[in-house]
């Protein structure tokens, strides 16, 4: 029976290793696969050693703060490696501890797949360099990204973007039922608000979207619902004033869908609202310290992918000291009082679709996996 380590470090990492294990295993279905994941992973047949929830810590100061739990992590999995006499890898995003995991699984003779790419071209091209140590075969979702890795010399592909064949499968209730089966108001639009996927990253952007969304609700009839991630325990909510907003939980697909303007946190979360086509700004907050490095390391101008993608600013971004219920309130009031600018970002969300085009990646990635040794 072939063994595969397989990591990921985050929810949509899960979603992402579940799908890729369902290919493999049509391909292989004496595939066994050992490592970290989520609920998505463990239901896929995943033999999981640690949970996502378990490596949710972001940013520089988070990551010190949890060396001791991330050496333990990585001693376990170089042992569990050698234990079963494991041959390949998928990295899955997360690259902090990935691509340091990778240099150790290299050492002992892994071949190391990496299944969504680390953002080098945003954290500087000296990263380069560990990639191409440390990596046999990048499989990236999106088409830039095959460019940038073929330049430096490092085998690449550009497989497609999960999300596109899992939104067109994804079966969309109507609003009316939607807004029926939810209990929501009929007679009032969405305001969405989706705050991430960690814990600290709803503690830093949370307050500040609610206030500034709650004031442009009341002044356009409308009612905030926010978009718990599957990791998240919906208690979290109970910090703030609940008269304001509802959570909903599972159901953020049909969420954007039936939304008529989103707040998000910066991640996966901007690409599933411009793909399904829901206007939105992007929210981002993180440490001080955390912040102060970033603008030091990073060299592009947006932190969205859907700005990155187009090359322009297609979204609002509120980033750190710009993330102010003032300015939350007085952008939402600038929209909704001009229906011709959630058009325009309507229109450029759709671009962004176009240029992702229609490949499948989940199956691509697992041919070219398990047709190399």
């Amino acid at each position: 029976m072939s063994k595969i380590l397989i990591i990921a470090g985050e929810a949509s990492g899960d979603i992402h290793g579940a799908s890729l294990m369902y290919e493999m295993i049509r391909i292989d279905a004496e595939l066994e696969f050992f490592g970290v994941g989520g609920d998505n992973m463990i239901e896929a047949g995943l033999k999981a050693s640690f949970h996502t929830k378990d490596m949710a810590f972001l940013g520089f100061t988070e990551v010190v703060r949890h060396m001791p739990f991330i050496i333990k992590v990585q001693k376990h999995i170089l042992a569990l490696v050698k234990e079963n006499n494991i041959k390949k890898a998928v990295l899955i995003d997360y690259p902090g501890f990935n691509l340091n995991l990778a240099k150790k699984l290299k050492k002992i003779g892994v071949k190391i797949f990496y299944y969504i790419s680390p953002q080098i071209w945003a954290w500087g091209k000296h990263r380069i360099k560990k990639i191409k140590n440390r990596v046999d075969k990048m499989l990236v979702v999106f088409p830039f990204e095959e460019v940038f890795y073929r330049n430096e010399g490092v085998d690449t592909e550009f497989v497609g973007h999960p999300l596109i064949a899992r939104l067109e499968k994804h079966q969309y209730r109507s609003r009316d039922n939607f807004f029926s089966d939810n209990n929501l108001e009929p007679g009032k639009k969405i305001l969405l608000i989706m705050p991430g996927s960690r814990k600290h990253e709803i503690e830093k952007i949370f307050a500040s979207v609610l206030n500034g969304a709650y004031k442009a609700s009341e002044q356009f009839n409308m009612q905030i619902v926010v978009a718990c991630a599957n990791n998240i325990d919906e208690s979290i909510f109970n910090n703030y004033d609940t008269n304001k907003f509802r959570v909903l939980k599972n159901q953020t697909y049909d969420l954007i869908r039936h939304s008529e303007f989103g707040i998000i946190k910066s991640g996966t979360s901007t690409m599933e609202a411009s793909l399904i086509g829901l206007p939105f700004a992007v929210a981002y907050a993180t440490t001080k310290l955390t912040y102060l490095i970033g603008r030091f390391l990073v060299n592009i101008t947006s932190i969205a992918m859907p700005n990155i993608i187009a090359g322009k600013k297609v979204v609002k971004e509120f980033i750190q000291s710009d993330l102010t219920p003032e300015n939350i309130y007085r952008y939402l009031n600038f929209v909704f009082n001009n229906q011709e600018e959630i058009e325009k970002i309507k229109a450029e969300l759709q671009n962004i679709k176009r240029i992702l085009g229609k490949k499948i990646p989940a199956d691509l990635a697992a041919k070219i996996i398990c047709s190399q040794g």
